[in-house]
């Protein structure tokens, strides 16, 4: 699909450098879904809108290289979680927004993304998050890059949450159906084994 828009340019978050501690301490964006490494389903979803496309990994690097613009870390060892790649991020981010998404949901499609970059352009000053019933999905999110300050505050000050800080900075939300299948994270062996592929 192709969407046309006049929407603000922005940065692109790809999530990959957790523990991987369900899928027994694997590098979860490498594992493969349908004879591609995750990360490929991600990268060949969201290349197209963004010539600012990171990586948050903290294994591997050479091999994620090929699918990224810029590849970050986290700034501190022992994996402390996803608010420190998404810092990383908006450390890095060359846009004035930054689009995070987490390597193993290969299901999103073209069109939840552009509703997600058309509802934070709505709203710029706020951050945007994903939402399906009362359960909101803190990474699968739209940031302000002008909030960067607010995240280090944050993180100096002992939060490791990254969906407090949004909802305390007034995030907006993106309403998605309940059990939206776009959403399906692949977090364990058995689900990565179980969901079927589906077109763009």
């Amino acid at each position: 699909m192709t969407l046309n828009s006049d929407l603000p340019p922005c940065s692109i978050l790809l999530l990959a450098g957790g523990r991987g501690q369900r899928m027994g301490g694997q590098d979860k964006g490498l594992l493969e879904w349908h004879g591609e490494p995750l990360i490929a389903h991600l990268q060949r979803k969201t290349r197209s809108l963004s010539d600012d496309l990171i990586i948050s990994c903290n294994r591997n690097l050479e091999k994620y290289a090929p699918y990224a613009d810029q590849l970050v870390h986290d700034d501190e060892g022992s994996f402390p979680g996803p608010l420190a790649g998404i810092r990383a991020g908006l450390k890095a981010a060359r846009h004035a927004y930054l689009l995070v998404l987490p390597c193993d949901v290969p299901r999103i499609d073209a069109r939840l993304l552009h509703d997600m970059r058309k509802s934070a352009s709505l709203h710029p000053e706020k951050p945007l998050m994903l939402r399906h019933g009362e359960h909101w999905e803190p990474l699968l999110c739209v940031i302000p890059v002008a909030l960067r300050d607010a995240f280090e505050n944050a993180w100096d000050n002992g939060e490791r949450s990254p969906g407090r800080i949004m909802r305390e900075l007034d995030a907006t939300a993106l309403q998605c159906p309940d059990n939206d299948p776009r959403l399906a994270n692949l977090n364990t062996p058995e689900l990565l084994s179980m969901q079927p592929n589906v077109s763009d």
